[in-house]
């Protein structure tokens, strides 16, 4: 078991996200870096949809109450148990008792713990990803008890760890392809679209990002039609917002954009002001 002494910001049980709902208006969900959550995962041996924390600019206080292994992985928030620093991209030998706390942030905007075994929460859905009205909570509550696989006996630490190439948390390509309506732009928005430098605005979530520079947008609004995580939608104010893992199902802009999955992880380590441009595949 995991309690919770601090609860970070936007903590978060997350696995890969729930799939075969969305004909019922349920989002995706799952986590926002894909990437680093199945590196954690691998790095511990669990399958690779083993459900982990994820948390936004500020960790969480942990204090395990059982024997185990962690993996952090994401941003780098310079995490340390008791008092001891330890790193990113390393298996790290738990005993009860231990606390896992965090300092300021160095890289990355989201970081990712994972436990052997993953945690043990109830899943919905044929997921344990957590997500308002249809988990219990959207977040984690302070001084809650996450379940978790007790391990009897362990290995004694060895501080091994990975050199994992982690350049992809400032990367400020963000790789696309052609929307459906990416053909009804003309010329002169299409060169837009791929020779603007955009800001992240303040107004960026786990649902969506929305970025400061404006597209003319001459585009009739579409019928509402299947969106996905990653989907780039031009407003009629000329607002790029792009759809991120807890996004809506459908909508009714014009999708002229669709990230790839490397570019929804490189996204999801961004956050106010950080700069990007779309590089077309």
């Amino acid at each position: 078991m995991v309690k919770v002494l601090q609860t970070g910001f936007y903590t978060s049980v997350q696995d890969l996200g729930r799939f075969g709902y969305q004909k019922y208006g349920v989002p995706y969900a799952g986590v926002m870096d894909e990437r680093a959550a199945v590196l954690a995962n691998s790095l511990l041996g669990n399958t690779t949809n083993s459900a982990v924390l994820e948390f936004t600019m500020t960790g969480p206080k942990l204090q395990f109450l059982s024997n185990t292994r962690i993996c952090i992985t994401g941003g780098d928030f310079l995490p340390i148990v008791n008092s001891i620093p330890i790193k990113n991209d390393s298996v790290i030998v738990i005993k009860k008792g231990d606390i896992l706390s965090f300092g300021t942030k160095k890289s990355g905007f989201r970081g990712y713990i994972a436990v052997l075994g993953g945690f043990l929460t109830d899943s919905v859905m044929n997921s344990r990803s957590m997500f308002n009205n249809v988990t219990k909570h959207h977040v984690l509550q302070k001084d809650g008890v996450l379940p978790i696989d007790n391990v009897e006996i362990l290995e004694n630490q060895s501080y091994a760890s990975l050199a994992v190439d982690n350049t992809y948390l400032e990367e400020k390509i963000i790789t696309v392809h052609k929307g459906p309506e990416f053909t009804k732009l003309d010329a002169h928005q299409q060169k837009k679209l791929f020779n603007t430098v955009f800001t992240v605005s303040k107004n960026n979530s786990r649902m969506a990002y929305q970025l400061s520079e404006l597209v003319e947008n001459r585009l009739k609004s579409i019928i509402t039609s299947v969106v996905l995580p990653g989907t780039v939608q031009l407003t009629p104010s000329g607002q790029l917002i792009i759809l991120m893992k807890d996004c809506q199902t459908t909508g009714g802009y014009p999708r002229v954009l669709q990230l790839t999955g490397a570019a929804i992880n490189t996204l999801a380590q961004k956050f106010t002001g950080d700069e990007l441009a779309f590089s077309l595949i």
